[in-house]
This record gives C-alpha cells, structure tokens and sequence, in this order.
C-alpha cells in the first residue's frame, strides 16, 4: 500500500503513515528497509497489518534537475546525484543512532546530560532502571572515595565525622536531583498517567511503594499525550 509520513522521531525511531485507505498506521526503524530515516511528507509504500506499517521504504520520484550551461549536466547525471549522496545520509542515520544509545548505561548517561532538565515524553522501564542502576553505583563508588579519604584524614577520631563523605554524597545527590525526577515523571508519562502524580512520593510509608509499583508497570504500547512509543519497545 502507498501512504505518506505524517511524523517520523529519528531519535524514538518513531512515526505515522497515512494510508491509501486514509487510515493511519504506526511504524519504527526496524520496520524501515532501505532508509535509515524518513522524512516528513514523503512517499512511500509499505505492508499493513495490524495498524503497524512493515516493510517501510521511500518511492519518492527522482527530480531530474535541467541541465546546468555552466557544467553541461545531462539529464542521466542529474538523475544520478541522489543515489551519489545516499551513502552519505545511510552513513548520517548511523551516526544518530549511535549518538543515542539504549544500553543501561547511555539511558544513565543521557539522563545526566542530554536530558538533564527533562520532564517533557516517555521513558520505558529499561531506561528508568538502568538510569537508577548506574545511580546508585555511582553513589557507592563516591560514598567509598569519601570513606577512604575520611580514613587517611583521620576524620572518624575527631569530632567532625566522615567529613569528606557526606559532603560528597550530598553534592552527587543533589546534582542528581533533577535528572532524577524527570527521569521518574516521564517513566509515570509511560504508563498514561500524570507526571503530578508523583507528589504521592509525599505520602508517608505508602508513597515510595507506589512509584515502585508505577516503575514496574509496562510501557503503555500505543501514542499518548507525552509522546510516541518509546523505541526499543515492541508494540
């Protein structure tokens, strides 16, 4: 079937096709054949089923460009420029996709810089818990710097204990904290349900529990208002 893109998220490796039939139908960049990315507004033709698109590639028709009287292109060359560059866009693609990692420690790292003030889209469970894995090894790893450095300054006979080791753990918390709680309001965005929803954390004794239990829900497998799939996820 033939259809145009209507959106497409190189970084979610998301997007929408309208159909012939003017249904829409969803797709990512697994189900892409030859491009490494779609455009918005192209042409292309792909296989529906299930409201997903499969087998998604471009038919854009060629534009021949009219010969150049400084160069003296022909016709055949102008046709041929397009498929010159498409290593050069197939190699783009790659670059993008590399730049956005989805092992357990690009979710973390990403978290800390790219998306360090974030509270906008979704994050699947896999991104949520290898952000907090690497959290919390990061803090071990400082609150066990701070604890030999307190142990060579001689901190824990003085009255001033583990000096060294509060205060690098509170600036790693604290530096933390924001990437933290977006990473947790676009994990609730994920399952469909408010980010305010996190102020339950309040509740005393209760409140941690229910974010545990909204971190272990499934990634809701459908658009929502917070954004596309995540990628990765199967839907």
């Amino acid at each position: 079937m033939r259809g145009e893109v209507l959106h497409y998220d190189e970084d979610q490796g998301f997007g929408f096709i309208t159909g012939a039939d003017g249904k829409r139908y969803t797709f990512t960049r697994e189900n892409l054949r030859r491009e490494p990315a779609m455009r918005k507004g192209a042409a292309v033709e792909f296989q529906p089923g299930g409201g997903q698109a499969r087998d998604v590639f471009s038919i854009a028709a060629e534009t021949v460009a009219p010969a150049d009287a400084s160069t003296n292109a022909t016709p055949a060359q102008a046709r041929n420029a397009p498929a010159a560059s498409a290593p050069k866009a197939q190699h783009f693609g790659r670059s993008s996709e590399q730049a956005q990692p989805t092992d357990l420690w690009g979710y973390f790292w990403r978290g800390v810089t790219q998306n360090y003030f974030n509270f906008a889209g979704r994050a699947r469970r896999k991104e949520y818990w290898g952000y907090f894995l690497f959290w919390m090894v990061s803090l071990l790893v400082i609150g066990g710097i701070g604890l030999f450095a307190d142990n060579e300054m001689g901190d824990f006979d003085s009255s001033v204990s583990a000096a060294v080791t509060v205060g690098l753990c509170g600036t790693f918390i604290l530096a933390t904290l924001l990437p933290s709680l977006g990473m947790t309001v676009r994990r609730i965005h994920d399952i469909g349900l408010s980010g305010w929803l996190y102020l339950v954390v309040l509740i005393p004794t209760i409140g941690s529990l229910i974010i545990l239990v909204f971190a272990l829900i499934p990634t809701q497998a459908r658009e929502n208002q917070w954004g596309p799939v995540p990628a990765g996820v199967r839907v």
